[in-house]
């Protein structure tokens, strides 16, 4: 039926993530995976993806044809993830301290020794972006250069998400206290409701087009597939994300603190690249350009992409618009 969630379920799952890799480290549900190298090794500086904590990091690597991954191996690059896998129950006391301030440079010091100990880039997307950029401004040793793809920094600007998270409507202490972690169902329902018409009636006219046409179903049932393989999201996490940044917009204040550290986006003197999508309505391009704009970095560049938040990433404008821009700027920047 037109109605239901994922109307291609009945055609089987379709194959994502497939390019090889390796479990470098993990640490709780925290797992570094080192891509195999697809071409040589032309670059010395090695790329670490952090994605965010919410969905699956296989949108970094869904289809062959439309992998960032792949992308950068490609390009010579030897490729890490950082994939903060599927909390359980016991997880509901997690925080960001933990996440950030202890998971994330445990894991830049396991990258690094199996690298060869030199620098590194940091590129994180969404929800990942603002950890790494956390992480950039309190531990930069060894960092060279940050990459933030769609990265919410200033939240005064988060549009009808402001709205729903404003302490007024939304106590998150409570909502944890009621189920422990904040189920992956309640979350997709709210990013889906941001635009109700092109989540619940456009994306199965699409389906039905392509069926009808005799097109091949099998980015489309891949990108179904992510966009409904939603995981919790950790209780204590949730209440810190939601209270420092939504309600407070306190990293753009300088108020932030991670695990008794001060975060402050001055102090960040790497070259930094910044790329928003100028129809993303789940990170709007005034939420991500401030990361430029607060930084120290003599080398400091925003580029908006005309693209949503995800079709950026792995839409058919991905080959031509973010990856040669992204690949320039990295060769320049990585030897």
């Amino acid at each position: 039926m037109i109605g239901e969630a994922v109307p291609a379920a009945a055609l089987g799952p379709v194959e994502t993530g497939a390019t090889p890799r390796q479990v470098v480290w993990t640490r709780n549900k925290t797992t570094l995976y080192r891509y195999e190298p697809l071409a040589p090794r032309e670059h010395a500086t090695p790329v670490l993806l952090v994605y965010a904590l919410i969905n699956r990091p296989y949108i970094l690597d869904l289809r062959p044809e439309s992998s960032l991954v792949r992308t950068l191996l490609d390009r010579g690059y030897d490729v890490f993830l950082l994939d903060w896998g599927v909390p359980g129950w016991e997880d509901r006391g997690t925080t960001l301290d933990e996440l950030v301030g202890d998971h994330l440079p445990r894991a830049v010091e396991r990258m690094r020794r199996a690298g060869g100990g030199g620098d590194y880039t940091l590129l994180g997307y969404c929800m990942g972006g603002t950890m790494a950029a956390m992480h950039a401004a309190v531990r930069p040793e060894g960092l060279r250069n940050l990459v933030a793809l769609t990265t919410p920094i200033d939240f005064s600007h988060a549009g009808i998400h402001a709205l729903w998270t404003d302490p007024r409507h939304l106590d998150a202490r409570a909502l944890v206290d009621a189920l422990g972690n904040v189920p992956a169902s309640l979350i997709d329902l709210g990013n889906k409701m941001l635009r109700p018409v092109a989540n619940f009636v456009e994306v199965h006219a699409s389906m039905l087009d392509r069926l009808l046409a005799g097109r091949d179903m099998t980015s489309w049932r891949a990108m179904n597939q992510w966009v409904n393989d939603g995981i919790p999201f950790p209780g204590s996490a949730f209440v810190q994300w939601m209270e420092d940044h939504y309600q407070g917009n306190r990293l753009v204040r300088d108020e932030l603190e991670l695990d008794g550290r001060p975060v402050r986006l001055g102090t960040i003197e790497v070259p930094v690249l910044a790329i928003a999508g100028a129809r993303d309505h789940i990170v709007p391009p005034a939420m991500a350009r401030p990361l430029v704009e607060r930084v120290r970095s003599d080398d400091a560049e925003y580029a908006e992409i005309p693209a949503g938040h995800v079709g950026m990433l792995v839409g058919s404008g991905a080959r031509t618009m973010l990856w040669p821009l992204l690949l320039d700027w990295l060769d320049a920047r990585s030897d």
